[in-house]
């Protein structure tokens, strides 16, 4: 919960900053610009460290994180500051793949996939919470903004305080050297690709910096690749993300992500579009628009995602997944063909909401079958980067489509308003992203990935490519766990 809150808290009061910093809307922008790239850049990092020291302490410090990041805004009051304590508050993200690794370690395998479900689903829940309490925090004729980042301190708090005294202490672990430089060509790469992202409705996407960004990251994704080729201890195995489950579990999650902030960022805009004559919206308040329309959707993410978690169980990830793909595109098609009134717009949140919910709760179960378990912290935290990627994507397509231009460059009698029919797009976009993930689930998550085929084998050895081990079988030390097999090997 802490990990989405973090990420949409600021969305409702962005105005409110702007006018007690007398700063622009451009400039205001980058304390969301900053959160993203800081959550893009610590998650599979921090992902890894969990993987090699234990997750418990890694939980404990990024929390710490979060905690001062929260109280640093709370106490802000110029805009550098501001945008430092957010990329601290970022850095949150890692939470997300460091409690799954907990619910690895420590819960049988037939608890894991509700248990997962359940933590997933509080995803969503967390971002209705985030926003119904920044609304209740800035009502009145003078809101301060310092108000929601001490409720955000407060949530940081208690959930260290919870970790602290409940996590069991982390069991062995591998440790091994950190791959520096593994990390920082990543953090490079995503920089690289994220920054336009965020910023390329306000540089212009054909502009020089745009293109000249989104080149440096192709640079560095192929320079990043080729250092952890040849590092004996890649903070990234590029093997395993080539294996066919994880592939296609980062491509859902992409997806995943997409949809899911076309749903909040769509319905937030046009909910808060004046109702006709003068618009086609409800012309709702920012509180009104996080109860009455967004908190519907989170409140069905926390009720399906132990539904979720059993039916895992039950019928397997990829039908789950797939059978919650099929509601959301349900329910942007609702949005796209019928949102002129307040009953099709939260029915079509609630389906979008149960879809989200199960495709947090499978993907976590889909890599948890796929890669080594001294793997799973860096490969969860890898496909919450896809899904954050995503949500780049869904942010940066929304913001062009739903840009809302100054008067002075309007023509004399048109309308400051984005047309109805980019409302429609949006949506439509969404839906198709669902029907792609529902192809991903039935064509390429269908058969569970084999314990011991090669190319998870090859996963589970760090130095795979040395010609004597080409010939070990793993028959031949069936009772080793994959930590002591790989010691073995070595």
């Amino acid at each position: 919960m802490v990990v989405s809150m973090m990420q949409t808290l600021v969305v409702p009061i962005l105005g409110i900053i702007e006018r007690d910093l007398h700063t622009t809307v451009v400039d205001a922008n980058w304390l969301t610009s900053a959160t993203l790239l800081s959550a893009a850049i610590c998650t599979p990092l921090f992902g890894r460290f969990g993987d090699q020291y234990g997750t418990k302490p890694m939980l404990i410090g990024v929390l710490t994180l979060a905690l001062a990041g929260s109280v640093l805004a709370a106490i802000s009051t110029a805009l550098p500051w501001l945008i430092v304590a957010r990329a601290l508050q970022g850095s949150a993200t890692a939470i997300f793949p460091l409690a799954q690794s907990v619910l690895r370690d420590r819960l049988p395998p037939e608890r894991l996939p509700g248990a997962m479900g359940l933590v997933s689903g509080t995803l969503a829940f967390g971002t209705g919470v985030a926003l119904v309490g920044a609304g209740l925090l800035t009502r009145g004729p003078a809101p301060d903004y310092h108000h929601v980042f001490w409720m955000a301190a407060g949530v940081s708090a208690l959930a260290l305080l919870a970790v602290a005294v409940v996590v069991p202490p982390s069991r062995a672990t591998p440790g091994g050297p950190t791959d520096w430089l593994g990390a920082l060509t990543l953090a490079a790469m995503l920089t690289l690709f994220l920054l336009p992202l965020s910023r390329g409705s306000i540089w212009g996407w054909s502009s020089g910096t745009t293109l000249g960004c989104f080149a440096g990251a192709a640079v560095m994704a192929a320079v990043w690749a080729l250092v952890e080729h040849r590092s004996g201890e890649p903070l990234v195995d590029m093997r395993m993300l080539v294996v066919p489950h994880v592939l296609f579990a980062n491509l859902a999650g992409l997806l995943l992500g997409f949809a899911m902030f076309s749903q909040f960022l769509g319905v937030s805009a046009l909910v808060q579009i004046p109702a006709e004559p003068d618009g086609y919206g409800f012309g709702a308040t920012v509180l009104q628009a996080s109860v009455g329309y967004l908190m519907p959707s989170a409140m069905a993410s926390l009720i399906a995602a132990r539904a979720g978690g059993a039916l895992v169980r039950r019928i397997g990830a990829h039908q789950t997944l797939a059978a919650g793909a099929a509601c959301g595109a349900a329910g942007f098609a609702v949005l796209a063909v019928a949102h002129g009134t307040t009953c099709s717009v939260v029915v079509a949140g609630v389906l979008v909401g149960v879809a989200v919910s199960f495709g947090f709760a499978t993907l976590p179960a889909v890599l948890l079958g796929s890669v080594p378990s001294h793997r799973t912290g860096i490969a969860n935290g890898i496909n919450s980067v896809f899904r954050s990627v995503g949500s780049s994507l869904a942010s940066a397509l929304i913001g062009t489509l739903l840009m809302v231009k100054p008067a002075e460059q309007l023509t004399p009698g048109a309308s400051i308003l984005p047309s109805e029919g980019r409302f429609t797009w949006c949506f439509c976009l969404a839906a198709g992203a669902f029907v792609l993930v529902v192809v991903l689930a039935l064509a390429g998550l269908w058969r569970p990935a084999p314990a011991g085929s090669p190319r998870l084998r090859a996963v589970n050895s760090r130095r795979w490519n040395v010609p004597a081990l080409r010939n070990v079988r793993s028959t031949s030390i069936p009772r080793l766990k994959n930590s002591e097999r790989e010691n073995t090997w070595r």
